[in-house]
């Protein structure tokens, strides 16, 4: 069985950075599909950033050129660096893998002054 533990979210100011890491177990981060979603309050799930087929990547919109996905295949750990946060990206954050639908538990991450 896949699991997925997230870590790294918190608090941070408007323009502020933060770093959620993912720990995989039982399955590999180099697979195709690996992604982070994230949950406002009142919000649906949304995909964040995830990585297609090989090393192509994908990201909302409204985060590219600010979030940026990596892995580190050794570690076995996904990653996402997150700059210049906003208010409007708080919210539950999961790492997980669309393909093989399975994900974390989610580390929370408020932007607020």
């Amino acid at each position: 069985q896949v699991q997925a533990v997230e870590s790294g979210g918190g608090l941070v100011q408007p323009g502020g950075s933060l770093r959620l890491s993912c720990q995989i177990s039982g399955g590999t981060v180099s697979a195709s599909g690996m992604s982070w979603s994230r949950q406002a309050p009142g919000k649906a799930r949304e995909m964040v950033a995830g990585f297609l087929s090989g090393e192509n990547t994908r990201y909302e919109d409204s985060v590219r050129g600010r979030f940026t996905i990596s892995r580190d295949n050794d570690k076995n750990t996904l990653y996402l660096q997150m700059n210049n946060l906003k208010p409007e990206d708080t919210a539950v954050y999961y790492c997980g893998n669309l393909l093989y639908n399975y994900w974390g538990q989610g580390t929370q991450v408020t932007v607020s002054s």
